[in-house]
């Protein structure tokens, strides 16, 4: 006889502090994990970018080459390289252990808002202000992209990739899909200024921010709204969006010092984390564990699930 499957643990949030980062940058402008959230970049408004050990609370390296703020980073699957946009227009590679700049791609027309690499590290897709999405290939010395998306008519806030498919927002009030597989392009008008889309883990759906105070999620294929999560407040920053690691809450910064959390399924607000003073500046949920990176000002603290021991703490 079968025995039955043990049910999955139920789905815990990040509730206590457990790590506070004084990064040092100026205004930290986002903080991400990487491939494995072991480590974690942080971008700031003094021009640099920096990895750290956000779990031991240690900084690892600076990285300086850009001309203007740090906007956003992400690093390779193999943790040997990271890619970043900035104010400068500019998008950077750069080599995880030396610090230096392998090679710079400007042709942005603007401040470049987003990056995100390929899952292979071959390829940096970014989007700017100047409304365009440009591929890069990382592999070869030519200055110019190997594809220009130009179909939005205003500002790209952000851009994330999966194995196939390259997902948009933008300031036009449009979430965009880009199959790379067939050519085909989907878009989905919100209305209101995008600040941030995700993928779910499961790929089913797409989850969108904007500045009508307004979290939707979308069926990934068919563009039905199914759900609005509401409470937060999200008027004048580009603020991000998350879904836990587990698909169950969706997340997204507040302009009011919170983080807020609903329940996916039942749209009901499951966490106000009160994370400082003004304006959540970014958010990065870890991709495995019920862990989350939160960027206020000139810190970035690292929060777990009510349940988690510190190391060293008797138990």
């Amino acid at each position: 006889m079968a025995f039955p499957r043990p049910r999955p643990a139920r789905p815990e949030l990040p509730r206590q502090r457990v790590q506070t980062l004084q990064c040092g940058q100026g205004a930290v402008r986002a903080a991400r994990f990487n491939a494995d959230g072991n480590y974690c970049l942080t971008c700031g408004s003094d021009k640099t970018l920096k990895l750290w050990n956000p779990h031991k609370g240690t900084a690892l390296r600076t990285y300086q080459g850009h001309g203007y703020e740090v906007l956003d980073a992400a690093g390779s699957f193999d943790n040997s390289q990271i890619c970043s946009g900035g104010a400068d227009k500019s998008v950077a590679l750069w080599d995880v252990t030396t610090g230096q700049v392998v090679r710079k791609y400007r042709g942005h027309a603007g401040k470049v808002n987003c990056v995100q690499f390929n899952q292979e590290a071959t390829v940096i897709v970014s989007g700017s202000i100047d409304s365009t999405v440009r591929c890069w290939d990382c592999r070869s010395r030519r200055p110019d992209p190997i594809q220009v998306l130009d179909e939005a008519k205003d500002g790209i806030s952000s851009v994330k990739l999966s194995a196939h498919e390259i997902l948009t927002g933008s300031v036009d009030g449009r979430v965009r899909r880009y199959d790379l597989c067939t050519g085909q392009l989907y878009s989905d008008y919100i209305g209101s200024p995008i600040t941030s889309v995700c993928f779910s883990k499961d790929g089913q759906c797409v989850l969108a921010a904007s500045l009508d105070s307004t979290l939707r999620l979308l069926d990934k294929d068919t563009g039905e709204l199914l759900g609005e999560y509401t409470g937060h407040r999200s008027t004048t920053y580009r603020l991000d969006c998350v879904l836990n690691e587990q698909d169950t809450h969706v997340g997204c910064a507040s302009e009011d010092g919170h983080v807020y959390f609903w329940d996916l399924v039942e749209g009901s607000l499951a966490l106000s984390l009160p994370v400082g003073q003004g304006v959540v500046q970014s958010l990065a949920f870890h991709p495995r564990l019920p862990c989350l990176l939160v960027a206020t000002q000139g810190q970035v603290t690292l929060w777990r699930e009510d349940t988690f021991q510190p190391e060293g703490d008797p138990s």
